[in-house]
């Protein structure tokens, strides 16, 4: 199964100089194309990021503030 496992024969493990890193046999998966050019969802997965970012700094803020009601604060 490409990108999962594979079962690699002795003459395989010893081309490779019998170094087993699964890399090596796995290969990869095939990976569908979503059609989506890639300089937009890196603008996309970039703004994403940006926004997991800003809610993790808030709740960041937000236990901080909890754990100070609680005398835990800094």
């Amino acid at each position: 199964m490409p990108g999962f496992c594979k079962s690699a024969t002795l003459e395989e493990i010893e081309k490779y100089g019998h170094v087993l890193t699964p890399g090596r046999y796995v290969g990869a998966a095939e990976v569908e194309d979503d059609g989506e050019p890639f300089d937009q969802k890196m603008d996309r997965l970039t703004a994403e990021l940006g926004e997991c970012f800003a809610e993790a700094d808030r709740l960041k803020d937000r236990i901080r503030a909890n754990l100070e009601g609680l005398g835990y604060g800094e």
